[in-house]
């Protein structure tokens, strides 16, 4: 890119040098010159940039969770909806402590968004995020189908303003379709990541209940608690990144990893906006969803190993 000018801005110079005192003709050459400055700028502006990668480091790490995380987990869950369901139902109970040994690898620093899944969905004409109505009502969950349309594509176009919102609506095998293609596209590997991987980046090695501690703080997520009620730009809250820099590993929205939990199903982590108390948006916390769910409270990231 820089060649290109520097090459051009010798022509000018050596025309001049050689009697270029002719208006028209300078004209002409610095109109050449801008016209080239400009398509490299367009050039730069449209370039392709992967999804940020954060490299979390081998080693051992806590995983899981201990009764008196559990029990804490239960009463932030008590307080926020006024019943015991959680805890009659045993969600957290499944959550067995270990101390597994991961190799290094690379994770996106944040959920995949509308603007990086747009790209794939140009590139290879894959079908676009959303669900029709019969669908929708056939999974049986408790949002209206009126409030999936905020979060639906338009052709190849995501929902104005959401460019940097987790992209969501997607399956188990969309999230494949999109690593696949970024591993022909880039150098590496890209797939889901395991729930031991997504773990290790999202509370770091030592065991904290929360990204940033133990202590539940809603300024630090995007739940129930105190957001809008909807995803947010990637980011928005600063204050709850990992140790390792995880971005929104709490709340925002949940996220297919590669751990199967079942015959067609794969376990989701992080919670989501709509959850409050926010048990279920600690790392330790295990939810399954079935493959072919499309979710408004459904996105992912990606893992890269083997770099070339």
């Amino acid at each position: 890119m820089a060649d290109r000018i520097k090459h051009l801005h010798i022509i000018v110079n050596v025309s001049c040098a050689d009697g270029c005192h002719n208006r028209r003709m300078k004209f002409k050459i610095f109109s050449l010159f801008l016209v080239l400055v400009g398509c490299v700028a367009a050039e730069a502006k449209d370039a392709w940039v992967p999804p940020r990668l954060i490299d979390i480091p081998a080693g051992a790490f806590i995983m899981g969770s201990l009764p008196k995380e559990r029990e804490a987990a239960y009463q932030l869950d008590e307080i926020a909806y006024g019943h015991s369901r959680t805890r009659k139902w045993k969600w957290y109970e499944k959550e067995r402590r270990k101390t597994p040994v991961l190799p290094a690898y690379q994770i996106t620093r944040t959920t995949i968004t509308n603007a990086q899944y747009q790209d794939f969905v140009k590139s290879t004409g894959h079908r676009v995020p959303g669900v029709d109505k019969k669908t929708w009502l056939g999974y049986g969950l408790a949002h209206p189908y009126q409030r999936t349309r905020r979060h639906a594509w338009r052709d190849e176009n995501f929902p104005a303003g959401r460019s940097e919102h987790p992209v969501v609506l997607v399956s188990h095998e969309d999230a494949r379709a999109y690593a696949k293609w970024l591993s022909g596209k880039t150098s590496g590997h890209w797939r889901l990541p395991t729930e031991a991987e997504w773990e290790k980046a999202a509370r770091g090695d030592d065991g904290r209940w929360f990204p940033w501690g133990n202590r539940y703080d809603p300024s630090r997520l995007n739940s129930h608690d105190l957001g809008p009620f909807d995803t947010r730009s990637s980011g928005s809250y600063p204050d709850g990144d990992s140790p390792y820099g995880l971005v929104d590993a709490a709340g925002q929205v949940f996220e297919w990893t590669s751990t199967t939990a079942g015959p067609g199903r794969y376990i989701v982590k992080g919670g989501s906006w709509d959850d409050k108390g926010c048990g279920i948006c600690r790392p330790a916390a295990r939810h399954s969803r079935p493959a072919g769910l499309k979710h408004i409270l459904i996105g992912f990231r990606l893992v890269r190993v083997n770099p070339r």
